[in-house]
This record gives C-alpha cells, structure tokens and sequence, in this order.
C-alpha cells in the first residue's frame, strides 16, 4: 500500500516538474522572441534613419556672418541667401559686424560654439579674418567665403565676381565716352579687401593706356554712401574741372552724386559705379547717372548658400566660382534683372 502511495507521489512530482520545465522553456523562447523583435526594431529605425540621411531629409544649420547689413548691396546678398536657405530647407543663424573686423571676429567664435553645419563669410577684412577661419578649421567646421576673399585659412569655396574685370570696364567705360581724354576722380572702397584692391588695379590699368586721360583725385570712402559724399565735396572744392567719376561701389557713387548735385556740376561729370543696387538704376534711368557694373548681389547669395547645400549633401564643389558681370547704361538698364 506504502509503495502504492509512493509511486503515486513520485508521479505527480515527474509531473509538477515537467511542468516547471515546460513554463521556464516558454519564458526562455518568449524573452528570446522579445529581444529579437527588440533587436529588429532598432535594426530598422538605424536603417530608416540611414536612409533619410542619405535622401537629404537631415534639415542643416548654417551661419552666415555678413560684414554688413546697413549697405543695401550685403542687404540684398543676405536676402538671397535667406532665400535659397527657405528653398532647402536650411536653418541659419545671422550676425551683422557693422563693418567692423573685430566684431567680425567674435561673431565666428559665436558661430562655433552653435556647431553649425558649415559657416558662411563675407569678409569685413580679408587679412584680419584669417584667425576666424582657422579656427573654424580646427574645430571641423566647414568655411565658404564670398564677395570679398580671406587671405589664408583652408576654405571649401569662393564665390565673387571678377573685381579686376569690374574696374577695367568702368576705366574703359570713361575712357570710350571721353574720348580718352577728361581729368578722372577715383573713389576707393576698403582697401583692406581684395575687392576693393583689384577694382582700383583694374581701373588705373585701363586709365594708363590712355596718356591724355588724368587722375587729379583718389580718396578712399571706404564703401559707405555719407563718405562718399564727404569725400567727393572736398575733391569738388580742390578742382574746378573734373570729367569723369569712378566710385568703386554704389554707395559711394551716391554719395557723390549729392555732393555733385549740390554743386551744380552734374552735367558737367560722367560717372559710374559698380554692383547696380536699385538706387543706381533709378539714378541711371532718371539721367543722373550715366553707368553702372552689374554684379548683383541677390543672386550671389544664391549662389553661396547652394554652393553650401552641395558641399553638405556630398556633391562635388568648385574651389573658385566667378560669376557673370557686365556694364549697364541708359542703353540696357531696362533689361536688366538683378532679383528674382
């Protein structure tokens, strides 16, 4: 009877234990299943995510430090940056340095500390801005520059116009309406860029080769329009006969024009500046103003912001883009497209 009882016991333990087993199995494969779908999950949303990147669905960050936004021409370089930025998809995070390379220099080290994407710059010098850019480079920060180039630093690309080709066609603008003939004033921006450097080397290279042409008055204003005005009231008190203007950029060319208006002596100056902002082409369009170099900025930057878009999503860029620009007068203003 004992043993009875105790072959019933021993089967009954068999049984709880096998079903111990059985329950501890279904644990095992269950937690393996769980960490497989687990593993999947992750697997997949790595590879989405992969995926998204790879499409150009990652949304960059970008900062522009401009050397300005008082002068209308880097107004309207800002605004086509913005633009393109808007089309892409591309956040950016602006600074203005009024002019002034220092706050120029602290407004890169800001920059950095964001972490952006890449940094875009617009020189207010291009020697000073050099220790900006190396330190973008030291901490992997991708660097464009445009209008004005940096003396060194390691930069993925420029884009600008051709500033010597700008103050040839304006000294050979003035050489051709004179005949080559006529007493030249010559007003000079920043000389501290190269932008300012290679107008005036175009200009005075084009007025050389024309020996009865003469450079009584080169002042520099520096690109700012009250300066130019200044500047172009002391030249007209020191000379009774002046024939023609050269203002290396717009601004200074309307300052002048103030100064010459006030004068009396318009009919008596030939003048030309250089970017074709909307002031000078209204100058021009009203008889004023006699011509302009086109180098419109809205469209440079455009031109700099889809330069950056490329470089970030991989695809080749040039080192050293020109763009396009051309002598505007009374003849061609009206087709002129400098925006969109």
């Amino acid at each position: 009877m004992r043993k009875r009882r105790f072959l019933a016991a021993s089967v009954l333990l068999g049984v709880a234990l096998a079903s111990l087993t059985a329950c501890s199995t279904e644990k095992t494969v269950a937690t393996k299943q769980d960490t497989a779908v687990e593993t999947t999950t992750a697997r997949t949303e790595e590879s989405k995510a992969k995926t998204e990147a790879k499409s150009g669905d990652k949304k960059y960050v970008v900062g522009l430090a401009m050397n300005t936004q008082t002068n209308p021409f880097f107004v309207d370089v800002k605004n086509g940056v913005q633009k393109a930025a808007d089309e892409l998809g591309v956040e950016l995070y602006i600074t203005d340095a009024q002019d002034d390379p220092t706050i120029q220099m602290k407004d890169v080290e800001n920059l950095i500390t964001k972490k952006p994407d890449c940094i875009i710059i617009d020189t207010c010098d291009s020697d000073a801005i050099v220790s900006s850019i190396e330190a973008c480079n030291e901490a992997g920060i991708p660097v464009l520059t445009m209008d004005r180039e940096a003396s060194g630093g390691e930069v993925v690309s420029h884009i600008g116009y051709d500033a010597v080709k700008s103050g040839k066609l304006a000294g050979q603008y003035l050489a051709d309406t004179l005949k080559g003939k006529g007493n030249i004033v010559e007003i000079q921006g920043i000389m501290g860029t190269n932008v300012a450097q290679n107008r005036s080397k175009g200009f005075n290279e084009i007025i050389s080769q024309n020996p009865d042409m003469k450079i009584v008055a080169c002042q520099v204003a520096d690109f700012d329009r009250a300066k130019g005005m200044s500047v172009m009231e002391n030249i007209l008190q020191a000379n009774d006969h002046i024939d023609g203007l050269y203002a290396a950029n717009d601004e200074m060319l309307l300052g002048a024009l103030e100064a010459v208006e006030a004068a009396g002596r318009l009919d008596e100056i030939t003048m030309i500046g250089c970017d074709a902002i909307d002031d000078t082409i209204k100058a021009i369009k009203a008889g004023k103003v006699e011509a302009t170099i086109a180098e419109p900025p809205y469209f440079l930057g455009k031109a700099i912001m889809n330069a950056a878009y490329d470089y970030l999503e991989g695809k080749p860029v040039e080192k050293y883009v020109i763009l396009d620009n051309e002598l505007v007068t009374a003849d061609n203003v009206d087709k002129l497209v400098t925006k969109e």
